[in-house]
């Protein structure tokens, strides 16, 4: 959420069985609510919406909303927009992940997927998120964490190059864009949250031409992507240079392209009392 970069949902959406996943395996970790008859849930960085609709299935009389900085993403997701059938809501707000602020105690389960990347010191919100929690409320996110990955390395290597400099550099994010499992559980159990950390290297099968290129168009290359809009022939060198780099950094076989994708995931419980 919180990057000037421009989004383009039906490029996010050609991976959306692969990206969805991690969400679900999240979600699986979340708890019971406290509050079982009408929960308040907020989504922040819901994107298309795909996934959140996932929260209305699971929580069908909750008062759902998914939060994007992205217009584009916002006007996607709205098809979703609505009633749920145990009289719950779904809708959709505009707000960024770096400067949302919610009233305590207005929500049983703050949820982030796949956001928090793009937001520079994002753990320094934990403290106001968690007040925002309800007593016994969750707060749960996962985050990529494969900025040490050729993908993003070589992405990164490519911008800052002589030949792009000018143009790229420093738009990309680095490793310490977010942290480790251990570090978010440690952030957190510090507001006395009760907290599963872990991660998971999923082993993604991609098929079709430069399908790690495909992939990255639709989510880390944004900022590139975005900086040279305009510019057809410098974003189609680019694209060439950085494609042929991943051909060899993942090799095609006779059943696809194996993409290793790591992510970390922190899921907290707010203590039972007034505060965490």
């Amino acid at each position: 959420m919180s990057t000037a970069a421009t989004w383009d949902p039906s490029q996010y959406l050609r991976h959306s069985d692969h990206r969805a996943r991690p969400f679900t395996d999240l979600l699986a970790r979340v708890p019971t609510l406290p509050a079982r008859t009408a929960p308040r849930i907020a989504d922040l960085g819901c994107g298309p919406g795909t996934v959140t609709r996932l929260l209305a299935e699971r929580w069908p009389a909750a008062h759902i909303t998914g939060y994007d900085n992205s217009p584009q993403m916002l006007a996607e997701a709205e098809r979703f927009a609505g009633p749920t059938r145990e009289g719950g809501r779904l809708d959709f707000a505009a707000a960024d992940a770096a400067d949302w602020t919610p009233a305590p105690g207005t929500y049983d389960l703050i949820l982030s997927n796949a956001t928090l990347q793009w937001v520079p010191g994002h753990p320094g919100s934990f403290p106001v998120w968690v007040d925002a929690l309800t007593p016994g409320g969750t707060l749960a996110f996962q985050v990529p964490g494969n900025f040490d990955a050729p993908s993003h390395v070589l992405m990164r290597e490519l911008a800052e190059s002589p030949r792009w400099r000018d143009r790229l550099g420093g738009r990309l994010r680095h490793a310490d864009a977010v942290l480790t499992p251990g570090a978010y559980l440690e952030r957190l159990a510090g507001l006395g949250c009760d907290v599963d950390a872990w991660e998971t290297t999923y082993q993604h099968l991609l098929t079709g031409d430069d399908p790690v290129l495909d992939w990255v168009k639709g989510t880390g290359l944004r900022p590139v992507l975005t900086a040279l809009a305009g510019d057809a022939d410098a974003t189609g060198r680019f694209l060439a240079e950085y494609g042929e780099l991943l051909r060899e950094a993942y090799p095609a076989t006779e059943h696809g392209t194996v993409f290793p994708f790591r992510r970390v995931f922190a899921v907290a419980r707010k203590d039972g009392g007034a505060r965490c």
